[in-house]
C-alpha cells in the first residue's frame, strides 16, 4: 500500500519508511530513522535520527522522539538510539530521549501508551503495555516493568525501578524502587497491593492469597527485606508460581531502597 505523506512534511532521504504510513503536515522524519509499517506520524511531530519505530504505532501532534539527552556531558555526535516496539501510542507533546551512551538505546516495549506531555529520559526501559498518564516525568535510567500504570503528573527519580504491575498515584514523588503489584502514592508511600490492577489482569484467587502472604512477610514483620525475600524464594509454595517468584526476585537487590508503608 502507498504512503500518505503531506506535502509540507520533511522526510530525510536516508530515512527508512515502511508501507501504509501516514505523515501529517510539517512533521519531520530525520535521516537515520526507521518507521515501521502502518504507523501514523501526526502534524508537527519530529522523529530524530536513531529512532526505530515499531509497526502500528501512533505519534501525536508536537511530539519529539529521539531527542538528545539533557546531560551536561553528552556528546551530540554520539551515535545512540531509541527503540520503540509495535503498537505504541504517544500523545500530544510527548518527549523521549535517546541513550547517552555509544551504540546503546532507550527502549519502549510494545503496547506502551505515553499520554500527552509525558517525558521519558535517556536510557530508560519501559515494559510492555505500560502507561504513563498526562505529564508524567521519568528521569534517566528509570526501569518500568510490564503492565505498570503511572498517574498524571507523577515524577520518577533517575535510576528508580518500577516492578511489573505496580500502580503509581497521580502527582506522586517516587525516589525509591516500587515492587511488583504494589500501589504507591505521595512521596514513596506504600498503600498495599495493586488489587485493581491484579483483578483487571485476571489474577487467580490463590495467586492473590500468596501475594498477600508475601506482602505481610516483607512489610509487616521485622528484618531486612532483601534477606527475607531470598529466604522465601527457597520455599516451594512461592518459587513455583511466576507471579510470586517475580515479586520476590525484585526485592533481592536495590541501589535506592524500597518504598514502604508510612510509619504510624
Amino acid at each position: 500500500m502507498t504512503n500518505r505523506i503531506h506535502k509540507t512534511a520533511i522526510i530525510g532521504d536516508k530515512s527508512n519508511l515502511g508501507e501504509n504510513i501516514e505523515v501529517g503536515p510539517y512533521a519531520i522524519i530525520e535521516n537515520g530513522s526507521t518507521i515501521g509499517d502502518n504507523c501514523v506520524i501526526n502534524s508537527h511531530s519530529v522523529i530524530k535520527k536513531g529512532v526505530r519505530l515499531g509497526c502500528f504505532s501512533k505519534v501525536g501532534h508536537f511530539s519529539v522522539l529521539g531527542g538528545d539527552p539533557q546531560h551536561l556531558d553528552f556528546d551530540p555526535h554520539c551515535p545512540s538510539y531509541l527503540e520503540i516496539g509495535e503498537n505504541c501510542r504517544f500523545g500530544e507533546g510527548v518527549t523521549v530521549h535517546r541513550s547517552m551512551f555509544l551504540e546503546k538505546s532507550t527502549v519502549i516495549h510494545e503496547g506502551a501508551f505515553l499520554m500527552g506531555n509525558s517525558h521519558v529520559g535517556h536510557d530508560c526501559i519501559m515494559g510492555q503495555n505500560s502507561i504513563l498518564a498526562n505529564g508524567v516525568l521519568l528521569g534517566g535510567h528509570v526501569e518500568v516493568g510490564s503492565d505498570v500504570f503511572v498517574g498524571g503528573g507523577a515524577g520518577i527519580h533517575q535510576f528508580v525501578r518500577l516492578g511489573n504491575g505496580c500502580m503509581i498515584g497521580g502527582y506522586a514523588e517516587i525516589t525509591l524502587d516500587v515492587g511488583p503489584q504494589l500501589l504507591v502514592i505521595g512521596r514513596n508511600q506504600l498503600l498495599g497491593l495493586n488489587k485493581v490492577g491484579l483483578k483487571r489482569r485476571k489474577c487467580e484467587d490463590f495467586e492473590l492469597s500468596k501475594l498477600k502472604k508475601l506482602f505481610r512477610s516483607l512489610f509487616k514483620s521485622p528484618g531486612n527485606i532483601s534477606t527475607k525475600a531470598k529466604n522465601l524464594l527457597e520455599e516451594a509454595e512461592f518459587n513455583k508460581l511466576d507471579i510470586t517468584r517475580d515479586f520476590l526476585k525484585f526485592f533481592l537487590v536495590s541501589k535506592r531502597g524500597f518504598a514502604r508503608e508510612a510509619r504510624k
